[in-house]
């Protein structure tokens, strides 16, 4: 529409042209117009109104195609700026997207790392742990009785396994095992200083509680040392030792007459070789348990000169731990004015097969050799030598040991454990029969037991053990005991 009224305004303004000169000529020729130039002249003047008519239209279609566009760029802005916040709206939620993504990989991350343990003391790290222990068994001596509140009622102990004598009955409870550690670890540049004290109530030396009244005990020493890198210090398990050989048992020990079971003071370095390997080697607290000729009694001599020196290589893999230990040392027994001495070595083996992939089936054992190392093996069930006042000397002793331990993952929360433990001690030739006659010749035990633990912390767990102590002197004596424990581990 617009067009079209512009080319017709076009040829009115070209006709006007043409026919206004023509008619002011014929105006200059003639004063007095005819009329067909009045007519003319009429024609003429509408022809200018119409123009002016067309020039007030086509200005006011100027105004209204300028306002027109003004509203589409108006429009075009607004649907701009729309776009503009719609896109700014996708980047705002595709960032909050890819926020909440990260959060939730970061949430997830945290949530699968284990949670921290322990608390900050400054640069220290302190844990502490342990277990609650409830034990009670029921035991049966064919030859004897074993005195209320002695080892022998606690643990499994063969040595107190009375012979000679009548058979008795006894029941015992006690919570003396219970077990409180402390860890400390602490960060010192590269270096890594830790550790370590723990502690029970059932070896505590001392006046202890009355089981009529308050059965209250004396906290005991466990182990008590620091590792700083490699080096250790203070009190562990011995180094000829290998601790995680142990089988799963109700009883304080498990394997008794069978393993060397010995903490002490100690300094021990401990280098990886690779692969694997792990050597470590140890000066340790020299101790001498010895009796005289035609005694049974023991006797801590303390008058040791140089330490014990052990050695054991361990080798871990998935398949398995096997331990390698070498043990070397002075046994010495200070009589007034004049000492005697011998010397003492031994060897043991031990180690712990993983039967399945998953770990559920175990293979556990330990065999020990050695002359003069009583106390390291069977809670001194053979002593380290055997004193001859007569001749101030040191008549040796040897003892071969070992045990054989079967664990077996019934279902995730039920297991089950076989063990079977023995000890045989020999004597030198130069020792007469009446010489060693109450010494003990040799031991043997079994014990099967079944463990259900409801929860990951709590372990039940019933034992039946069957054990056999006999004397050079052909006395000899059972136990039969029938044990309840209940554990919660923290």
């Amino acid at each position: 529409m617009t067009r079209n009224r512009t080319v017709v305004a076009a040829l009115l303004m070209g006709t006007s042209a043409l026919l206004t000169p023509a008619a002011a000529n014929a105006k200059a020729r003639h004063s007095a117009p005819t009329a067909r130039e009045a007519q003319l002249e009429a024609r003429i003047q509408k022809l200018e109104a119409a123009l002016l008519q067309l020039r007030t239209d086509l200005g006011t279609a100027h105004d209204a195609q300028a306002s027109a566009q003004a509203q589409v760029q108006a429009q075009a802005a607004q649907v701009g700026a729309v776009q503009a916040v719609a896109t700014a709206a996708a980047q705002t939620a595709q960032t909050a997207a890819t926020h909440a993504e990260a959060t939730a990989t970061k949430l997830a991350a945290l949530e699968a790392r284990p949670a921290p343990e322990g608390m900050r003391v400054g640069a220290t790290t302190i844990r502490i742990g342990g277990y609650l222990k409830l034990e009670a068994a029921n035991s049966h001596f064919s030859n004897g009785t074993v005195a209320t509140n002695t080892l022998g009622r606690d643990f499994y102990v063969p040595q107190a396994i009375p012979v000679g004598g009548s058979a008795s009955r006894v029941q015992d409870f006690s919570a003396k095992q219970t077990r409180l550690w402390l860890n400390l670890e602490t960060n010192v540049g590269s270096h890594t200083l830790k550790g370590y004290v723990e502690t029970d109530f059932q070896t505590s030396a001392g006046t202890q509680g009355s089981q009529r009244t308050t059965n209250g005990y004396n906290l005991a020493l466990r182990r008590a040392y620091v590792q700083l890198d490699r080096w250790t210090f203070g009190q562990d398990w011995t180094t000829f030792q290998y601790v995680a050989a142990l089988p799963e048992s109700t009883d304080y020990v498990g394997a008794t007459e069978g393993s060397v079971f010995v903490r002490q003071p100690l300094i021990r370095y401990s280098a990886p070789l690779g692969k694997g390997l792990t050597l470590h080697l140890a000066a340790e607290n020299p101790e001498a348990g010895t009796v005289t000729a035609g005694s049974a009694a023991l006797v801590e001599n303390g008058t040791d000169r140089l330490p014990d020196f052990a050695a054991r290589l361990v080798y871990a893999n998935p398949h398995g731990e096997l331990s390698l230990a070498a043990l070397g040392r002075q046994v010495r027994v200070q009589n007034q004015a004049v000492a005697a001495t011998a010397g003492g070595y031994g060897v043991s083996g031990a180690g712990k097969l993983f039967l399945k992939a998953d770990k559920s089936i175990d293979l556990r054992f330990m065999a020990t050799y050695g002359q003069n190392i009583g106390r390291y093996v069977g809670l001194n069930f053979t002593p380290d030598a055997v004193y001859l006042p007569a001749t101030n000397s040191l008549a040796d002793t040897r003892v071969f040991a070992g045990f054989a331990a079967l664990r077996v993952g019934l279902t995730p929360t039920v297991r089950a454990n076989l063990i079977g433990s023995f000890q045989k001690s020999e004597f030198d030739s130069a020792l007469s029969a009446a010489n060693i006659a109450s010494l003990n010749k040799q031991a043997w035990s079994g014990a099967v037991n079944l463990f259900y633990s409801p929860v990951k912390p709590v372990d039940l767990g019933i034992e039946f053990r069957h054990g056999e102590r006999e004397l050079e002197s052909g006395l000899s004596g059972k136990l039969d005991r029938i044990e309840f424990a209940a554990k919660y581990s923290f």
